[in-house]
């Protein structure tokens, strides 16, 4: 860049800064109105991205074998053992949605009852003192409960925790013998795992048809890059039986539950962006407020010698300039309100990170707004003749 461009760009911007606080208040308003679009573009971004979190830190190396139907039914639990002998499988473990309600429906977390004797070494990010794991296996009515639930009770080991069953009908009693933590922030805490062969004990008397079944196998893989491979030996062999089964990788498996609430996010993610559409309208009238009044003062400097080119530089830089402080100041206020919006929401999201895309696509809306809030005043402007500009004032 040469020394006539810096210094045209330097009194382009020292001019437009002044004429950006000529009307004070209403800058300030729309500054304010930009920030909180920013705002609202990237908490409703990070909530889209929130719901993918989960699939994305799944396990290369886990996949999940159910029904090839539908997840609502069952498998026989003796699939087990022949899924155990497909090659390339390391190991295998099983559970199944309980469903049970802990004093009514608002107090709602996730119940699953698990095979105690595999199902922590499937999942090793589920970390659980060994003494506690001991007397978990030990007690058939134990469970183990993850780290956020246990502190949002306010329970403590040792407490019976009763659960009135949905599926499986009656009052039950579980014993809480330990709590898991996560290996890192990054798993899920808000889990109630109980034995599985406990619940198939009891319901055998009751509703024998729910007996020996279990809602999908996890299967830990020796090799990652054979999951295809694995997927297709273990369904290979229950085709054309009464139960086929329908394996995937762990991360399929959850994007096949985000894609049943698919529909939301991609409203979610147009309400994202109409918010941006709404404010470029807001700002493009405040510039087209702001060039009507300065006619004349844009007649003068054409009179004076200044090119039109100069004129419509000096309303893009106002624009640019109001527009950017708006924006960086949504894209500051944008962290502390997204960890105040996870802690108020802990229970529905894993994760509630605000990712470095988020902050430059809100910092590219931002650039954005500017650019085609100015566009139409900034060619009116430099358009308008001398002579109608300062007629147009007087």
């Amino acid at each position: 860049m040469g020394k006539p461009t810096e210094m045209m760009a330097s009194y382009v911007f020292r001019l437009a800064s002044k004429n950006m606080w000529r009307h004070r208040l209403r800058t300030g308003l729309t500054i304010a109105g930009i920030a909180v679009a920013i705002v609202s573009f990237g908490l409703l971004r990070t909530v889209v991205d929130s719901w993918y979190a989960g699939a994305e830190l799944s396990s290369s190396a886990r996949l999940i074998t159910r029904a090839e139907a539908s997840l609502s039914f069952s498998l026989p639990v003796t699939y087990g053992e022949r899924i155990r002998r497909v090659p390339g499988v390391e190991g295998v473990t099983w559970a199944i949605w309980f469903g049970g309600i802990y004093i009514d429906e608002k107090h709602f977390f996730p119940q699953f009852a698990v095979d105690g004797d595999t199902y922590f070494d499937i999942y090793p990010e589920f970390v659980v003192p060994p003494e506690q794991l001991a007397a978990f296996k030990r007690d058939r009515r134990g469970v183990i409960v993850g780290r956020k639930i246990m502190l949002k009770n306010g329970w403590r080991i040792g407490d019976q925790v009763p659960l009135k069953g949905t599926i499986y009908p009656g009052t039950w009693s579980f014993t809480i013998r330990g709590v898991y933590q996560g290996a890192d922030d990054k798993v899920d805490e808000g889990q109630f795992l109980l034995h599985w062969g406990y619940v198939n004990e009891k319901i055998k008397a009751l509703l024998p048809s729910l007996a020996d079944r279990v809602g999908v196998f996890v299967v830990n893989i020796e090799n990652p890059a054979e999951a295809a491979t694995v997927s297709a030996a273990i369904d290979s062999g229950f085709r054309n039986s009464l139960a086929e089964t329908r394996t995937e990788t762990q991360k399929a498996f959850q994007l096949g539950f985000i894609a049943m609430v698919d529909t939301i996010l991609v409203a979610i993610q147009t309400v994202a962006y109409v918010v941006i559409l709404i404010i470029m309208a807001v700002m493009a009238n405040t510039m087209a407020m702001a060039a009507r009044e300065r006619m004349r003062e844009y007649a003068t400097l054409k009179a004076l010698g200044f090119s039109d080119r100069f004129v419509s530089l000096l309303i893009l830089g106002e624009s640019m300039s109001m527009s950017l402080a708006g924006g960086l100041l949504g894209v500051l206020l944008t962290f502390p309100l997204a960890d105040a919006f996870f802690s108020a929401t802990r229970d529905l999201f894993l994760l509630f990170t605000v990712t470095p895309t988020t902050v430059a696509l809100q910092v590219i809306s931002s650039l954005l707004i500017g650019v085609l809030a100015a566009l139409a005043p900034a060619i009116n402007s430099s358009r308008v003749r001398i002579v109608d500009g300062l007629r147009a004032v007087t």
